[in-house]
C-alpha cells in the first residue's frame, strides 16, 4: 500500500508540475513576444520616423538565440530586418536545434514553427508590422529540460527514501505485530490440546493485540477453572454416591451372608440410604432442567414481600427448634415473575441462613424497591463463609463443611439452582460474608 501510494503520488506530482510548467512556458512565450515588440516600439524615431537598425539588429539577433526568429517591415511593407537574411545558417540551426529538440523530449506534443503577426504603432500611428516565428504550442530550451530532468530525479529519489523509511516501519510493525500473534496462536493450539495452566506473559501496546491477549487468557482461565470444577465434580458425586451405596451394599451382604437377620429397622436403614441417593439424582434432574435453555417460567404478578413473609412462615417451625429469629421488612414490591421458583430461591437461601446461623442468632429478610429493580437481602449473623471460597459457592455440591456432614450441609446444590432461577428472571445473586460474622445474600431482579 505504501509503494502504491508513493508511485500514485509520485505521478500525479509529477504529471501536474508538468503541466503547469507547459502552462508557464506558453505564458513566458507570450510574455517574450510582447517585451520584443515593446522593445522595437520604443526605440523607433518617430520624429525622423526611421528606425534604429543597430539597435534592431541587436534585439533580432538576441530573439534568435532564444528560438524567436524576428521579421520587422515598415508601413510600406519593406523589409527592415530579417533574421533568416542577417544569419541564414543560424536560423536554420536554431530551427534544427529546436525541433529536435522538442520531438525527442515531447514526441506526442506535434508542435512545429508557427508565425507570429502584429502591428506596430506610435500614438495610435501605424509604424511598422513585425513577424515572428517560434515553435508552438511552445518549446523549452535545455536549461528548462536540465530543470524538469532534475526535479524527476528528485522526485524518484524522494520516492525511493520514502520506501525504504516504510518498509523498515513495516517490517518493525510487523515483528511487532506477528510475535504476538505467533506467540498467542501456539498459546492457542496449547489450550485446545489440554494445556489450561499456559498464559500469555508479556507487556502489550497495542491496544486491539491486548484486547486479544486478554481474551485467550481469560479463556485459559475460565477452561482452567471449567476443568477442576468438572474434576471435582466428579469426585463429588463419586463420594455422594459411594457413602450410601457402601452402606447398603454391607447391610444386604451381611443379611445373604447369614450374618444378620433381615428386619425391619435394618431394611429401613438401607431405604433411606436409597432414598439419600434418589434425593441426590432428583437434585442433579432439576438443576439440569433449570440450566437448560428449556426452562420456561410461569410469570405472574409476585409481591415480593408478602412472597418473603410466605417463605419466613414455612420456616417457622425450623426456626424455632434452632432459636434462631427470623425478621421480614421492607416495602411492598411487585414484580412479574414465577411466584414458585422465587418462592425456591428464598427458601433455600432462608434454609442456609437458619442451618448456619447459631443458637440466638438471627436472620433478615429485606425486601426493598428501585427505580427498575426489585431487591431481596437474606443477612444472617451466623458461620459465615470464608474469603477464598466465596467464589465457588455456587457451584454443584460445593459446601463450606469439608466434612460433608449431612447434618449441617444437604446435597450442595442448593445455590446452584438458586443462581440458575434468578439467571433465567434475568436477574443477579450476589453473595457477602466474612468468616465468623455471617452471610449476605442479594438477589437483584428486573420488574419487567
Amino acid at each position: 500500500m505504501v509503494l502504491v501510494a508513493i508511485v500514485l503520488v509520485s505521478l500525479v506530482t509529477n504529471i501536474l508540475i508538468h503541466k503547469e510548467f507547459e502552462k508557464y512556458a506558453k505564458e513566458q512565450q507570450k510574455t517574450r513576444i510582447a517585451d520584443i515588440v515593446a522593445n522595437l516600439v520604443h526605440h523607433y524615431n518617430y520624429p525622423d520616423q526611421k528606425w534604429d537598425f543597430e539597435f534592431v539588429h541587436g534585439v533580432g539577433m538576441l530573439a534568435l538565440y532564444d528560438g524567436y526568429i524576428i521579421r520587422l517591415l515598415d508601413p510600406d511593407d519593406n523589409v527592415i530586418f530579417d533574421a533568416e537574411k542577417q544569419d541564414t545558417r543560424a536560423c536554420a540551426q536554431v530551427e534544427k536545434d529546436i525541433t529536435e529538440r522538442m520531438e525527442k523530449k515531447r514526441p506526442g506534443l506535434k508542435g512545429s514553427f508557427v508565425s507570429h503577426e502584429q502591428e506596430l504603432k506610435w500614438n495610435n500611428q501605424k509604424i511598422g508590422r513585425i513577424v515572428i516565428q517560434h515553435y508552438g504550442p511552445y518549446f523549452l530550451s535545455e536549461g528548462d529540460f536540465r530543470f524538469l530532468d532534475s526535479l524527476n530525479i528528485l522526485l524518484v529519489a524522494l520516492g525511493i527514501l520514502a520506501l525504504l523509511c516504510s518498509l523498515t516501519a513495516a517490517g518493525f510493525l510487523a515483528r511487532r505485530i506477528s510475535r504476538p500473534v505467533i506467540k498467542t496462536a501456539y498459546i492457542a493450539t496449547q489450550i485446545a490440546e489440554g494445556n489450561y495452566k499456559i498464559r500469555f506473559d508479556g507487556d502489550i501496546r497495542t491496544r486491539e493485540l491486548g484486547e486479544l491477549v486478554s481474551a485467550v487468557n481469560h479463556m485459559a482461565v475460565s477452561l482452567d477453572n471449567q476443568e477442576q470444577m468438572r474434576r471435582r465434580l466428579t469426585n463429588d458425586i463419586a463420594h455422594e454416591l459411594r457413602t450410601p451405596l457402601a452402606a447398603v451394599a454391607s447391610h444386604l451382604e451381611t443379611m445373604i451372608e447369614g450374618v444378620w437377620d433381615p428386619t425391619l429397622e435394618r431394611l429401613q436403614s438401607c431405604y433411606e440410604e436409597i432414598e439419600r441417593i434418589t434425593g441426590l439424582v432428583s437434585a442433579l434432574e432439576q438443576q439440569a432442567r433449570l440450566e437448560s435453555d428449556n426452562l420456561r417460567l410461569e410469570k405472574t404478578s409476585v409481591d415480593l414481600l408478602e412472597l418473603a413473609h410466605t417463605v419466613a412462615g414455612n420456616f417457622e417451625s425450623e426456626s424455632f427448634k434452632k432459636k434462631v429469629a427470623v425478621f421480614v421488612s421492607g416495602e411492598e414490591t411487585r414484580i412479574n415473575a414465577d411466584r414458585d421458583k422465587l418462592n425456591q430461591v428464598l427458601a433455600n437461601l432462608l434454609s442456609n441462613a437458619i442451618k448456619f446461623t447459631p443458637e440466638n442468632g438471627q436472620v433478615r429478610i429485606t425486601v426493598s424497591d428501585t427505580h427498575h429493580t426489585a431487591l431481596i437481602t437474606v443477612e444472617d449473623n451466623g458461620i459465615g463463609i470464608p474469603k477464598g471460597e466465596l467464589p465457588l459457592i455456587f457451584d454443584r455440591f460445593y459446601r463450606t463443611d469439608k466434612s460433608r456432614n449431612r447434618l449441617t450441609g444437604g446435597t450442595g446444590i442448593g445455590l446452584t439452582i438458586a443462581r440458575s432461577i434468578v439467571s433465567a428472571h434475568k436477574g443477579t445473586i450476589e453473595a457477602e460474608s466474612e468468616a465468623e460474622y455471617g452471610s449476605r445474600f442479594t438477589v437483584t431482579l428486573p420488574k419487567a
